[in-house]
């Protein structure tokens, strides 16, 4: 027998295997220079659909509020590619662009989502807002007039209770993680999309539930978005290979499901695709002859 250094160990062996071990090390370590694991621009280029994007292991429960809107569907692909198994809510509220609802449907099936509920909760019982109410949409505000006081289409509270019906299921899905897509740069000035407000309800959350009284889970609620514009936004989730144009952000569209093109939710939308040199995949009405 012979003591010999072969890579960081000292190895007895005989003589004659020496050799032998040195080479194998040598290739061992030549495999691992070459290996590397695959970065979501590795993914995106070879073309991998995102149902098989890669995931952390955990496979985690979480509930991810799906409007059908490109914010929701782009924090549905985060989570996705975070690891967690998805349970998706969609809520039917009484807005006026109801067409939001089947298009969160094409989105979780084309996701691959099992758990998909869509909540019946009617809003117009009182009103407030132009996607609640027969108040008009606002159109062709310019980004300054955004950024100035809560608009009509703020509907009084509709995050608090969204995320009301969120915490509810997720205390019962054993989750202690909620997804919801809002944004405080690139949106119309509504209070409950401000990180203070998702602090406070998240603080409140785990005052109000058994799980949070017991101490055995703390309940986080997940906000990706809330600090990205709107074209780092797009960006992100064509970086995630999400189909847009399975999604729609207007609040006044035509029977026909097509986008108004004025808007506010229209203009950002448009707004964000172009800051990010993208296309935006969804039909506008002045694409189809409509004036």
């Amino acid at each position: 027998m012979q003591y010999s250094q072969v890579g960081p160990v000292s190895l007895a062996l005989p003589h004659g295997e020496i050799s032998m071990a040195r080479r194998l090390m040598r290739d061992a370590q030549a495999v691992i220079r070459k290996a590397r694991v695959l970065s979501l621009g590795d993914v995106v280029k070879q073309g991998v659909p995102i149902t098989q994007l890669p995931t952390r292991p955990h496979n985690r429960p979480a509930v991810v509020l799906l409007s059908g809107g490109l914010d929701s569907t782009t924090v549905l692909a985060i989570a996705r590619r975070e690891g967690y198994r998805v349970n998706a809510m969609t809520f039917r509220y009484g807005q006026r662009h109801e067409i939001e609802i089947e298009a969160a449907r094409r989105i979780a099936a084309a996701a691959g989502i099992d758990n998909h509920v869509v909540m019946d909760i009617d809003l117009r019982a009182f009103g407030g807002s132009a996607l609640t109410d027969n108040i008009e949409v606002p159109k062709g505000r310019s980004p300054e007039e955004m950024g100035r006081g809560i608009p009509v289409t703020y509907v009084p509270a509709r995050n608090t209770i969204f995320l009301s019906f969120a915490l509810a299921w997720a205390e019962v899905l054993g989750a202690n993680d909620i997804f919801i897509g809002v944004n405080a740069l690139d949106y119309s000035g509504y209070p409950d999309c401000r990180p203070e407000y998702i602090e406070a309800f998240e603080k409140m959350a785990n005052l109000a539930t058994r799980a949070g009284v017991e101490g055995a889970k703390r309940l986080k609620i997940h906000t990706p978005l809330i600090a990205l514009t709107k074209a780092q936004i797009v960006k992100e989730g064509l970086s995630l290979r999400v189909d847009y144009g399975l999604t729609t952000s207007c609040y006044d569209p035509t029977p026909s499901g097509a986008a108004c093109g004025q808007c506010d939710a229209c203009l950002l939308r448009m707004k964000g695709f172009t800051e990010a040199g993208a296309s935006d995949p969804i039909q506008y009405r002045n694409q189809i002859g409509i004036d």
